[in-house]
């Protein structure tokens, strides 16, 4: 039986990638900063402890990272890749970001190319995943849908944003079969759809009136300071004005092609979490 080190395993996409992976047949050690996980060997690890990591590592087959919400997240992925690598880790799956490249004008987007290119040049066994903008991302809008609103500086762009649980179904097909070396995979939701379907869809789904709102970046910002530090705000802003150029509307096929069903719906989104949008 392979073991699997998932990094993150307490996130969004962790915490449905062990039980994915488990179904499969692996067995998982998750990497926690101190919470233990049901079902699977916890190690208590930092990305920002080399030694702890290098532990976390050991006898490990296949490695899945997930980046840090952090200032010098690039920096961070790039030495635990390096410890992979010294570890003998025979798989490496790599968490990055749709339309990452070196000269986007986002920030995340560069960070993701940064690692990207240095897993690729380290002589790893790896795949990349690049998911689209995760439809579990409206949780952190609860407080404003539960009074019947949201917004953000979109427009009418649409989106193929991705239900982080096919982004889990899509890793675990990769950590556990065959054929995707070097391979990198744009993971998005069946459709593009714009922020007004998303609120339709939420609305219908709850028995409420949910409204989307256009809102000027600055008003977008200003919601966000004292919640979220400068340069994650400054981030944020810059990932909104690259959906709202329309450049994160193409839909992939990958989901279905590596998990054998189809991407999530917005509409089984919001059916599956529509007690976290209650009034």
């Amino acid at each position: 039986m392979n073991t699997v080190l998932v990094t993150g395993a307490t996130g969004t996409v962790g915490s449905a990638l062990i039980p994915a992976l488990q179904a499969r047949g692996a067995a998982v050690r998750a990497m926690t900063r101190g919470r233990s996980v049901d079902g699977a060997e916890t190690v208590v690890a930092d990305l920002q402890d080399p030694a702890a990591v290098a532990s976390a590592l050991k006898g490990v087959d296949a490695v899945f990272l997930n980046s840090p919400s952090a200032p010098d997240a690039a920096e961070l992925q790039i030495q635990f890749a390096n410890l992979a690598r010294d570890a003998g880790v025979s798989r490496f799956v790599l968490l990055s970001q749709y339309a990452a490249r070196a000269d986007s004008p986002v920030r995340f987007l560069r960070w993701h190319a940064e690692v990207e290119a240095h897993v690729e040049k380290i002589g790893l066994d790896y795949t990349v995943l690049r998911p689209n903008l995760y439809l579990q991302a409206l949780r952190s809008f609860s407080a404003t849908i539960a009074q019947g609103f949201f917004a953000a500086p979109i427009g009418d762009a649409a989106v193929s944003a991705i239900d982080t649980r096919d982004i889990s179904d899509a890793a675990a097909a990769v950590l556990t079969s065959g054929g995707h070396t070097g391979r990198t995979y744009t993971l998005t939701g069946p459709r593009a759809v714009t922020h007004s379907q998303i609120a339709e869809a939420l609305s219908a789904a709850t028995g409420r009136d949910i409204a989307f709102h256009d809102a000027p970046a600055e008003q977008f910002a200003a919601a966000l300071t004292g919640f979220l530090p400068p340069w994650q705000v400054e981030g944020l802003i810059e990932d909104y004005a690259h959906y709202a150029r329309g450049e994160a509307a193409e839909v992939h096929t990958a989901v279905a092609d590596l998990t054998g069903h189809p991407a999530r719906d917005v509409t089984d989104f919001a059916r599956d979490y529509a007690a976290d949008f209650a009034a």
